[in-house]
């Protein structure tokens, strides 16, 4: 995992902070797929907070509010 970590282009925030976000949420979480749910949240919504919505595709916004809806609605009481 950290060989791809040295292809992330830190110098774009970005694409730096979702990727930052999840090498230190999988040992922490204990689930690969809680970590990706956090990178498919973060990496669009980050997109659209700095005013590059042309780079997120509409997929990706779906799924960033279904998985928020999901960690809201469901995971919400299991905890």
């Amino acid at each position: 995992m950290m060989g791809h970590a040295a292809r992330v282009a830190w110098a774009d925030f970005s694409e730096a902070i979702p990727a930052f976000l999840a090498l230190p949420d999988i040992p922490l979480s204990f689930s690969i797929a809680d970590d990706l749910a956090l990178v498919f949240i973060s990496y669009p919504l980050i997109k659209l907070l700095s005013g590059r919505v042309r780079e997120v595709r509409p997929i990706m916004i779906v799924m960033a509010v279904l998985l928020t809806l999901y960690f809201v609605f469901v995971r919400a009481r299991l905890a």
